[in-house]
């Protein structure tokens, strides 16, 4: 049994996970929106539940990236509806929710820490794992990581996975605290449309995914 993993897959997974957090779509919009508002550690606790939710993903397709993404496939209407709904109600919520200012002031003053935003992480988890386009996407991403490197055993594809999550937690760290050092050049009345700009994505993205779905259903 092989117990050191190809050390050249680290670099490799780091690098995909920094590709995977980077682009921006609903889970990354919701996570930059809680570093503006919040300060560090609540972009921080937004980017370890996307960053939790792309690992589940990666240890399904290392596991076994044809059958998994077969049954991925096969619900992926499942998915995606659920996903849109989630989309459009954390969107409708964002956008009616004010700035909070009392929060601000505590990430500015240095009291406010991780736990206080802990919440976030199952949220951006969720949104993250019912993303169509974020589970087939690193689905294939992982498909096609035999290009650069072997993954021949066990400790490989964990050791991918963990790269992954590594990747995609440096992103979301470094993010944090560069949004976290510009924030307080943003006025309570910036935040306000912060939340309205961020909120109305989240509800058209969510919108296009059930609208794709009835799109099809009217059409079959």
């Amino acid at each position: 049994m092989q117990l050191v993993p190809n050390l050249f897959i680290i670099p490799v997974g780091i690098v995909i996970g920094v590709l995977v957090a980077a682009p921006v779509g609903p889970v990354n919009v919701l996570c930059i929106q809680r570093a503006i508002e919040r300060g560090f550690w609540g972009g921080v606790a937004a980017g370890i539940g996307a960053t939790l939710g792309d690992g589940l993903i990666a240890l399904f397709a290392s596991l076994g990236v044809g059958a998994i993404s077969g049954a991925i496939e096969y619900h992926r209407q499942t998915i995606q509806i659920v996903g849109g709904l989630a989309l459009v109600l954390v969107g409708i919520k964002l956008y009616l929710a004010p700035p909070i200012i009392a929060t601000v002031e505590a990430e500015v003053d240095g009291s406010a820490t991780l736990r206080d935003y802990a919440w976030d992480i199952p949220k951006t988890f969720f949104l993250t794992i019912t993303n169509p386009a974020a589970v087939l996407g690193l689905f294939a991403i992982f498909g096609g990581v035999s290009t650069f490197v072997d993954v021949d055993s066990v400790v490989d594809a964990l050791t991918m996975v963990a790269a992954i999550m590594g990747g995609s937690l440096m992103w979301w760290l470094g993010l944090s605290h560069l949004i976290g050092r510009l924030r307080h050049r943003f006025s309570p009345v910036h935040l306000a449309y912060t939340n309205l700009v961020a909120g109305a994505l989240l509800i058209v993205i969510g919108g296009l995914l059930i609208g794709e779905l009835a799109v099809a259903w009217l059409q079959a």
